[in-house]
């Protein structure tokens, strides 16, 4: 019975963690992309392509600002949203050059795609790279700016 129980709680701890992280590690990154731009292309929406990894705390703070912050309701509205996972800086790196993200300049990192999968805006500088000390508010902000900057390029 206690290997039961210990068995139990491992498998709960590690469900937990999993839970926990944003990025899907075995997810087929350019499949999804372009799904979203078949949902984009229907709706007429932009789409965020949120590069960054599941060890990565300012990605888990923007994860978590994204989902229940004050920028949930305009992302959710007005964005197609995928994550990629870049792992160790060994995942999907193609991915983000093709869209020129520069991810040395840090994660997390976004690339915003017209529907047409055209490029309108990168974080070139690192802009996301520090959302733990952004905070909800920061990150807002910034959504807010490029949002505003995406439409007018829609």
């Amino acid at each position: 019975m206690k290997s039961f129980h210990a068995l139990f709680f491992l498998f709960l701890a590690a469900a937990t963690l999993a839970a926990d992280n944003p990025y899907n590690e075995t997810a087929d990154a350019k499949l999804e992309i372009k799904q979203a731009l078949t949902q984009a292309a229907a709706k007429e929406t932009p789409i965020i392509i949120v590069f960054g990894a599941n060890w990565c705390g300012d990605c888990k703070m923007l994860d978590s600002a994204m989902k229940n912050g004050a920028s949930a309701p305009l992302l959710s509205r007005d964005f197609e949203v995928v994550k990629v996972n870049v792992g160790r800086w060994d995942k999907n790196v193609d991915v983000a050059k093709a869209y020129g993200v520069p991810l040395q300049k840090g994660i997390p990192a976004v690339a915003i795609l017209s529907a047409r999968n055209e490029v309108i805006y990168v974080t070139r500088e690192g802009e996301l790279a520090n959302a733990r000390g952004m905070g909800d508010k920061g990150i807002y902000e910034f959504f807010k700016r490029v949002a505003a900057e995406a439409k007018a390029r829609k």
